[in-house]
């Protein structure tokens, strides 16, 4: 492994969980593998690996632009992984906000109703 692809999957343990990555790695076969190297090594290991910016705003800006562009099925794991970046539910509802009056509030509701059932479990978890 290259040290791009092993800060990335320390990055991406910190920010989503070892039971995440961990169940990632078992699912991964020859079809996909390219592809978990390429998200390990590009988004985890250069950009979530970044200081430019600290995690509380890169998650903020992750669940923006996933609600944004409607690509929901990501949302639940960053609105999970936002007990480990130090976005609280209050964040979330800002950065949807955004979400409502540059790109729509249609998304906006949708996401807002994916961050109310996930919370939800998050909290019935804990």
């Amino acid at each position: 492994m290259t040290d791009i692809h092993d800060r990335g999957m320390q990055t991406r343990r910190r920010i989503l969980g070892d039971e995440h990555v961990d169940r990632a790695a078992r699912e991964t076969d020859a079809l996909d593998r390219a592809f978990q190297t390429l998200i390990t090594e590009a988004a985890w290991g250069r950009v979530w690996s970044s200081d430019a910016i600290a995690d509380r705003e890169r998650s903020m800006l992750t669940i923006a632009l996933l609600a944004a562009l409607g690509n929901f099925d990501e949302l639940p794991m960053h609105i999970r992984a936002t007990a480990r970046t130090g976005a609280s539910r209050t964040d979330v509802a800002e950065a949807l906000q955004h979400v409502a009056i540059y790109a729509g509030v249609p998304r906006a509701n949708h996401a807002l109703k994916i961050a109310r059932a996930v919370f939800a479990e998050m909290d019935a978890e804990a």
